[in-house]
């Protein structure tokens, strides 16, 4: 597997779990059940996903790691383009992390579900959170190690 595939897998299954596990965590603080929370990831892409039951929360977690290798091959992408970027990869993750909090509360989510931005303060800095330091700065520290390694393997 090339640098690049790597540092893809490894941010989506590093940033994938912890993301998801976090969101596991909030849902059962909150009194929710977990299950109804992957099938409601399930519904963005595919609405009939509320009333399948456990297949629908399978589903959640596939269509969460499908979304997270998106958001970790678009990085991957950036940072192949721009190389610099990785020169400070703490700084880096943040900005990306910033975005796609943007891209997913301000885009996304309000396209699919028709509901309005998170408004609670609660809710924008656990979005933040998970973003910023669960997303966006292990992308950044996997990339840059990882593209790093090949680079000096191909040198």
């Amino acid at each position: 597997m090339s640098p690049a595939g790597r540092a893809i897998a490894l941010s989506t299954l590093v940033s994938g779990t912890l993301d998801i596990l976090f969101a596991m965590i909030l849902t059962a603080a909150y009194g929710k059940a977990i299950p109804d929370m992957l099938r409601y990831v399930a519904s963005g892409p595919f609405p009939a996903a509320i009333d399948m039951g456990g297949a629908g929360a399978i589903l959640g977690l596939a269509v969460h790691f499908a979304l997270m290798a998106i958001m970790a091959a678009a990085f991957v992408a950036l940072v192949r383009a721009r190389p610099v970027l990785l020169d400070t990869p703490l700084r880096t993750g943040i900005a990306y992390g910033v975005v796609t909090y943007f891209i997913m509360n301000w885009l996304v989510v309000p396209l699919r579900f028709d509901r309005p931005l998170p408004s609670k303060p609660m809710a924008i800095a656990t979005q933040l959170f998970a973003h910023l330091l669960l997303v966006g700065i292990p992308f950044a520290l996997i990339a840059a190690r990882t593209l790093r390694h090949g680079r000096e393997r191909a040198a």
